[in-house]
């Protein structure tokens, strides 16, 4: 029996979203293994903190679980399957599984089955309920401003099943699909009906997988999955915004007795920048602009964000507070090809705070100076 999610994760049943992750990652980081090595208390700990946040995080689960407790997650679909409900990324970063595999129909097909209810009037031939697609994993990278324009390449290294190689996933000594169960037809289940309702139950001849194995594959022992240590290359794109999820099709984990295997997803987290804030596409800096310049007009000198020197034409009259425009010298586009944002210059000027008597003289004469009933200043 799984233990109760808001027990492990100390929320009540109402609890917010943003209550349930708050509590999450409070947990999470007191019991990691990094932080507590050779503590097989705290691993455990990790481990059901894990479980209870998958379910509680994914509203469909979440629901099924207030819904029909355990039940719910009968047939291997509980949190953290595949895992043993723990971190399936071994650097020491805060990532989990998406609990991916298994829908909304799975699982309430399986609640159902729980209670000893038939599946929903349907062919029990045609449902394997051994066949299940595998778990989706999730990283997070954070990367700097200047990253994101470039691109950037990132490595991953994490541990998840992996179809087992000696027998291709089907879990069979020979490498060969095992053959189809005969008493459940590959079912997995077996139907007796009472009057309106199909009682279902566990295949007693496969134990439920569909098919029966005679002799199983050595390397995986049956279930035609292997745990392994792993290494993806993730390109980043030119461009990447913050908050982008990223999508490698079918690296995810491997899919139990033959089903496909998940997705791999990347979450990329952009650092603020010392020099620019982000708008989208465009990019803005701040820069003190001599008041000289300002009044009369010239040329300032800026860096881009690509390390390139620049000459940037200041109108006379350019007031604090306004923007000069910079055309292409902003982000570059992921929705449109070869197409850079701008720049945007937000004027400012710093006042001095030493001056000579020499300069004192030339201002105060400057202030004495009239174009209109007012002064300049």
């Amino acid at each position: 029996m799984n233990k109760n999610p808001y027990d492990v994760l100390g929320v009540a049943r109402d609890a917010s979203e943003a209550d349930i992750k708050k509590a999450y990652h409070k947990l999470v980081m007191k019991y990691h293994p990094d932080r507590n090595p050779d503590d097989k208390t705290a691993e455990e700990k990790f481990k059901d903190v894990n479980n209870a946040f998958d379910i509680l995080k994914d509203p469909q689960k979440r629901a099924a679980y207030d819904r029909f407790g355990d039940a719910a997650f009968a047939g291997g679909n509980a949190a953290g399957a595949g895992f043993g409900g723990g971190n399936p990324f071994g650097n020491g970063a805060f990532h989990f599984n998406m609990g991916g595999g298994a829908g909304m129909e799975d699982i309430l097909r399986e609640a159902m089955r729980g209670f000893g209810f038939g599946d929903f009037g349907g062919d029990a031939g045609v449902h394997n309920p051994a066949q299940r697609g595998g778990r989706d994993l999730l990283d997070e990278v954070v990367i700097d401003l200047k990253d994101a324009y470039f691109g950037k390449t990132h490595t991953v290294k994490f541990s998840s099943n992996v179809q087992c190689e000696k027998c291709h996933g089907y879990g069979t000594n020979d490498g060969k699909p095992a053959p189809i169960c005969s008493r459940c037809g590959g079912s997995g289940f077996v139907q007796t009906r009472q009057g309106f309702f199909a009682m279902e139950s566990p295949c007693p001849e496969c134990g439920g997988l569909g098919h029966k194995i005679d002799k199983k594959c050595s390397d995986c022992d049956g279930t035609g999955t292997v745990h392994k240590q792993r290494t993806l290359e993730v390109k980043i794109p030119a461009g990447v915004e913050d908050g982008a999820r990223l999508r490698l099709a079918g690296q995810g984990e491997a899919g139990a007795n033959g089903g496909a295997a998940g997705d791999f997803y990347l979450d990329i987290r952009v650092r603020p920048d010392k020099r620019f804030v982000r708008n989208g596409d465009d990019l803005i800096m701040r820069v003190d602009v001599p008041f000289t310049t300002l009044a009369l007009g010239g040329e300032i000198e800026i860096e881009t964000i690509d390390d390139k020197k620049l000459a940037v034409k200041v109108p006379a009259g350019t007031q604090v507070g306004e923007k000069l425009r910079v055309r292409g010298h902003g982000m570059p586009s992921v929705r449109r090809s070869a197409s850079f944002g701008d720049l945007y210059i937000d004027v400012a000027i710093k006042i001095p705070t030493k001056l000579n008597d020499k300069q004192k003289k030339l201002l105060n004469e400057f202030a004495e100076i009239k174009t209109d009933k007012k002064s300049w200043f």
